[in-house]
């Protein structure tokens, strides 16, 4: 990893920094219109951030969740209203909300920080309470795309477990 920083924020640059070590790039601009999630941007497979506007940092890692599950040769197309046609939109949400978890276990931050009060239309303390039970909605889809194993499959392979990831992204 580079010693540049992005952002003013030590959390802002832990997250950019490993989502651009994993292969997503992270563009610090400023953002004149506005954005579903506050200063953020997805614009072509990129996430435009302006630091004055992110309310959440911990944002960043649910919206690179949706473009690391996306499949590769759609992640460069996609853009803020991010679709993906294999998939119900409430579906590719739990995914996302399960990479999201897995990136918080991986960098050591609470997941507070992802599922935080202003988000997840008032259910986050629920999403908080599953996974400290180890409940892990979505894990499976991240099992079905190549990313994480269940336990079952991961003892059987000899490697830990969902939130352990074996690679980021979705080819």
């Amino acid at each position: 990893m580079h010693d540049k920083s992005l952002f003013q924020s030590e959390l802002t640059n832990k997250i950019a920094g490993f989502l651009t070590e994993i292969g997503i790039e992270i563009i610090s601009t400023t953002l004149d219109e506005e954005t579903f999630l506050p200063g953020i941007l997805v614009e072509n497979g990129k996430l435009l951030v302006d630091e004055e506007k992110l309310t959440y940092p911990g944002d960043l890692l649910h919206e690179a969740g949706h473009l690391a599950i996306a499949p590769s040769h759609l992640r460069g197309e996609l853009g803020d209203k991010i679709e993906l046609n294999e998939g119900i939109p409430d579906v590719v949400e739990v995914y996302a909300i399960a990479w999201s978890y897995a990136a918080c276990v991986h960098l050591g931050i609470a997941p507070e920080i992802v599922f935080h009060d202003g988000g997840y239309r008032g259910k986050s303390e629920g999403l908080l309470f599953s996974f400290s039970l180890g409940v892990y909605i979505g894990s499976n889809g991240l099992e079905e795309a190549g990313l994480t194993f269940s336990p079952k499959k991961a003892r059987e392979l000899g490697v830990e477990p969902y939130p352990k990831m074996q690679k980021w992204l979705r080819d």
